[in-house]
């Protein structure tokens, strides 16, 4: 069964969304929150696979909600979706690095919204690809100097397989493109998470552009 927790200031959303989950037979909302700060207690109390969070929120934001949860690392197992109004919210990025494992816009179709949840509670990142790009391109325009220190702890086939993921590429297509297993791109993905202490998929993304592993394409 996978646990959601909703944290959103509209109670028209909120409602909407337990109604959906709520027909779900692997889905159960633990419990709903007004504001970051409810939010945050909540999550310690019933440890959510999934906390779907709003970025903009009274008392305490969604990104700063989400940066207590990560940084708690009794809280490791808590997968945030952030929730925001439009695709390119100027906050989304500031989300990831936060530590989301991806965002939603509200206005999203049921089946994408359950597809999200179920995505999320495996520890996947909600990144598509075209959604990856717009965001490097809008806020990564410019990535600082590389840290080279922490990538030079990668093999040269985790070096390949983080760029592969930084372009949105899945395990399945990051095997084919190494010609590897998928459990083996899954593995050099995963050892990569670990050397460069990256809470999911999504700040491995965050940190390959930040890095200057890959540059951010123009157009």
């Amino acid at each position: 069964m996978i646990r959601v927790l909703l944290v959103d200031d509209q109670p028209l959303i909120r409602s909407g969304f337990r109604a959906l989950l709520g027909l779900e037979d692997d889905i159960e909302v633990v419990a709903e929150a007004a504001d970051g700060e409810e939010g945050l207690v909540l999550v310690k109390e019933h440890l959510p696979d999934v906390a779907l969070i709003d970025i903009q929120m009274p008392v305490m934001d969604g990104i700063e909600a989400t940066r207590r949860i990560a940084a708690d690392p009794a809280l490791a197992d808590v997968h945030v979706v952030m929730l925001t109004n439009y695709g390119m919210d100027e906050y989304v990025f500031e989300a990831l690095r936060a530590g989301a494992a991806g965002f939603l816009v509200k206005d999203i179709v049921p089946e994408d919204l359950l597809h999200a949840v179920r995505v999320a509670a495996r520890g996947d990142a909600l990144l598509a690809p075209s959604i990856t790009r717009k965001l490097i391109h809008r806020y990564v325009a410019q990535p600082p100097p590389a840290s080279s220190a922490a990538l030079e702890e990668l093999t040269s086939r985790e070096r390949e397989a983080v760029a592969l993921a930084a372009q949105g590429l899945s395990n399945g297509q990051i095997a084919d493109h190494m010609v590897i297993s998928p459990m083996t791109a899954k593995t050099h993905i995963n050892r990569a998470m670990t050397k460069l202490h990256a809470r999911d998929r999504a700040q491995l993304v965050v940190l390959a552009y930040e890095s200057g592993l890959v540059a951010p394409r123009n157009g």
